[in-house]
């Protein structure tokens, strides 16, 4: 159009965009809102309550079905109530003889599932890294692994002089095999490329194995230790019924043989809470050995 001026360069350069949100308050313009508190902080007390709710229903239906002696083809006419299992828990407690229970299932456990670990973690480094030692051993652990505790205490009794050395072997046997075989599979995974770059800087074989083999496979070996110490458990217990005179799993068994009911019930919930404990130790030491997974 005739007359019309065109706008200079100052006048065609486009205005500043206002600022996101996002890049917090301008001077002057008030402070900036405060954080959002994370939702997972509250995800610990979450899990807590969700724990104890689950648990209080579990002892409410149990004090239901004994109460009102339900029969409906499971028969609770016979099954002590919260009530009789907490009066049985009270004159236990009394004693020190509980107590001595406690302390030998404990002591075999700690015997047997450190053994266990000393033998079949690095056994397993080993047979990952060495094809001709994983071809000699695999073999004989996938025969022996299916045969139950309860069948080796015939053998365990006749292999070693005294009931004791027995039990802990038993026990040894339980937790030896996930161990090995978790171990086994975490050096199936560790990526070739870490191993050629250390390679390539120089280390040596035992460099290996400490910089890169083992960081890499402890998720592993760490839910091994976690099955292998429930498999412990479930041998010592059985162990115990059959050949020992002493521990809570010959404590639940002499119950069953003395017709009291209630400290049958006591002993499965000693085992169980014994058991519950003794993972949450492997996952505490885990997340201190691995401090990197606790803070995904």
């Amino acid at each position: 159009m005739a007359g019309a001026t065109l706008p200079t360069p100052l006048e065609r350069t486009p205005a500043p965009a206002p600022a996101s949100p996002r890049s917090g308050a301008a001077p002057g313009r008030g402070a900036p809102a405060a954080p959002r508190r994370s939702r997972f902080s509250r995800l610990p007390l979450r899990s807590a309550a969700l724990s104890v709710l689950s648990l209080a229903l579990f002892v409410l239906a149990w004090h239901l079905l004994t109460t009102y002696r339900v029969n409906i083809y499971v028969r609770f006419m016979n099954v002590p109530s919260p009530a009789d299992v907490l009066a049985s828990a009270r004159t236990a407690l009394a004693s020190s003889a509980f107590f001595d229970h406690v302390y030998m299932s404990c002591r075999r456990i700690l015997y047997g599932f450190l053994i266990a670990a000393a033998v079949a973690i690095p056994l397993g480094l080993l047979m990952g890294r060495f094809r001709l030692l994983k071809e000699l051993v695999f073999p004989v652990a996938e025969v022996l692994r299916p045969i139950p505790a309860i069948a080796w205490v015939p053998m365990a009794i006749m292999l070693w002089p005294s009931n004791e050395e027995s039990i802990v072997f038993i026990t040894f046997l339980g937790s030896f095999f996930p161990i090995l075989l978790n171990t086994l599979h975490g050096m199936a995974t560790v990526d070739p490329v870490l191993v050629r770059a250390a390679r390539c800087l120089g280390a040596k074989e035992i460099a290996l194995f400490r910089e890169v083999y083992l960081p890499a496979t402890l998720p592993q070996i760490f839910t091994g230790l976690t099955v292998g110490m429930g498999v412990a458990w479930v041998s010592l217990i059985a162990a115990e019924m059959i050949s020992g005179q002493f521990g809570i799993g010959y404590f639940t068994w002499e119950a069953y043989s003395l017709v009291q009911y209630s400290d049958i019930a006591l002993g499965m919930i000693s085992i169980g809470a014994l058991g519950l404990a003794s993972s949450w130790a492997i996952r505490m030491v885990g997340r201190l050995v691995m401090p990197w997974s606790a803070a995904r």
